[in-house]
């Protein structure tokens, strides 16, 4: 096995008398580069996203030579298997430099090559490389059937290679700064498919023109030895902003609930809305106008235009079968059940095996979620798609306010790589557009409550007084985000279904979002598992 060292394995430096050319087919260089070696740097790395799990081994899967005029790079593509019986595949380019100014942690090997000594690195943190990738995309050719594939969009108008940098805290991929009016995204945990951040990207901005969304200028992807085509590095535009829209939201809520000490507002009197329901701006009581503003208001409704945008744009596709609306049948209906109650049922193990970790309220709505468990269920098995007259589309799939950017008084939406725990094939299965709208409904009712939590004792009133508050400022953000969504969403023609069914589906989304939530908090930080379970609260108390 790659990873086992033989006794009479060399020793560092290791010295290999090949051409940098030919190094990937000298057996030995890959016993060696597979080795600890590598283990230890991929395992230090952000976008390595097998933390939870125990590397066994890893096996160089295939490469291929990304070049150009005789500069060549290694794109290698690991199978990092597990102890669990599974496995992950990785992207990692590589580049040999004698140069000793590499900071250490980019170095993955010291080696020596025809007497050369240096260090093989990850190639992203060469600047030749990463202009050598944008040279190869600016002068694709329409067309190109080889092996490692770059593409160009029509719409693109760089003619050069300026400069480069690094774009910053990235969790799963490695994003690049170019001529700082491009990105180019290399995705390192990788798939035997075209990434859905690529199809849809491509998609939206070359297909149906959608504007906000930054839009597509080339990419880079190999076919793999099943023939099998993988996206390796999306290239789009560099949109200037002024943050996520996460970040807004919290500035936004920590103003409105300084306003409840400085407006002197008793939250038992704030007016009530009824949940999903739509509401125009005129309709939201002067009291809570007063105590919010206008403004989060009317932000609301831009954000809801855009989103009703994003899925006119996708439901209105009627060539590419990848696209096209489909109606509700009952092998989706049997996707969707294994795959809820699977999650489910690992959700219910997360919370009896961590509820000694929680504490006052968090702890008493865990305990009513166990004690509830049947009737939670029995809501996830209570989907009949006879019922259902609506459409299902490609959809964002991970949908929250840090996937969206906030640009002067508008919004861009990115990231359509769809949910982190889904296979990639789970991520284009056609799903209700509601799907989206729920994600961002739970969006906001994190933001509220991370506002409490973070920024709590600010405000001088109880606990309780603040998620009282809270709640009914949530019901009127999504009751006025929606009012602008349906409008828009019917006199474009696409089928949501009708309101029952709507209503239905918000509900049935939204508890599918907060039990995956859930998860996550009970593993990551218990204190806020308070979030999901009283979301999961609210849809199950909630006869309407």
């Amino acid at each position: 096995m790659a990873n086992k060292k033989e006794e009479n394995l060399m020793q560092p430096p290791y010295k290999f008398d090949v051409a940098w050319e030919e190094l990937l087919e000298d057996k030995k260089f890959t016993e060696v580069f597979l080795s600890d070696v590598l283990e230890d740097y991929v395992l230090k790395q952000r976008w390595y996203g097998g933390k939870a799990s125990k590397l066994k081994y890893i096996e160089l899967q295939e490469y291929f030579r990304i070049q150009q005029k005789g500069e060549v790079y290694y794109g290698l593509l690991l199978e990092v298997n597990f102890e669990e019986a599974f496995y992950q595949h990785y992207f990692i380019p590589i580049a040999f430099v004698s140069d000793e100014s590499f900071a250490e942690k980019d170095r993955i090997l010291p080696i020596s090559i025809r007497g050369q000594e240096g260090y093989i690195i990850d190639a992203i943190n060469l600047e030749a490389f990463r202009k050598l990738v944008f040279e190869r995309i600016l002068s694709a050719e329409p067309n190109d059937t080889t092996r490692v594939q770059y593409h160009k969009s029509v719409s693109f108008t760089e003619t050069q290679y300026e400069s480069s940098r690094f774009m910053g805290m990235e969790q799963s991929n490695t994003s690049v700064i170019i001529n700082d009016r491009c990105v180019i995204k290399f995705f390192r945990r990788i798939y035997a498919d075209k990434n859905p951040d690529y199809e849809m990207s491509r998609f939206l901005s070359e297909r149906k023109e959608y504007k906000n969304t930054p839009s597509y200028q080339g990419s880079l992807s190999i076919r793999d030895a099943e023939n099998a085509n993988i996206t390796i590095a999306l290239m789009q535009q560099l949109v200037p902003n002024q943050g996520d829209a996460w970040e807004f939201m919290l500035n936004e809520l920590h103003k409105i609930f300084s306003n409840l000490e400085y407006k002197s507002i008793d939250v038992h009197r704030l007016p009530q809305t009824e949940l999903f329901l739509g509401l125009n701006i005129r309709a939201v009581p002067p009291e809570i106008i007063d105590w919010a503003g206008l403004n989060i208001f009317l932000k609301l409704q831009v954000l809801a235009r855009r989103t009703a945008e994003m899925h006119i744009a996708l439901g209105s596709e009627f060539e590419d079968t990848a696209f096209t609306p489909e109606h509700f049948n009952g092998d989706y209906e049997v996707w969707l059940k294994n795959r809820l109650l699977y999650q489910f049922q690992n959700r219910l193990n997360t919370v009896e095996n961590n509820l000694h970790r929680l504490e006052g309220l968090s702890q008493d709505l865990a305990k009513e979620f166990l004690a509830r468990k049947n009737e939670i269920r029995k809501r996830f098995v209570k989907f009949d798609w006879t019922k259902l007259k609506g459409e299902r589309l490609r959809v964002h799939g991970d949908y929250h306010l840090g996937q969206v950017l906030v640009k002067e008084d508008d919004f861009f939406l990115l990231d359509f790589e769809g949910e982190p725990e889904s296979t990639i094939r789970d991520r284009k299965v056609k799903q209700p557009p509601l799907k989206d709208i729920a994600g961002i409904f739970r969006s906001f009712h994190y933001a509220v409550y991370a506002t409490i939590f973070n920024k709590g004792e600010k405000y001088p009133y109880s606990q309780e007084d603040l998620y009282h508050a809270g709640e009914v400022l949530y019901r009127y953000f999504i009751g006025v985000f929606l009012g602008t969504y349906e409008t828009l969403i019917k006199e474009n023609n696409i089928n949501i279904g009708y309101r029952q069914e709507r209503i239905f589906l918000l509900k049935y989304c939204m508890l599918e979002k907060a039990v995956y939530e859930l998860g996550y908090e009970m593993n990551s930080r218990p204190r806020w598992a308070v979030i999901p379970l009283e979301g999961i609260m609210s849809i199950i108390n909630d006869n309407h």
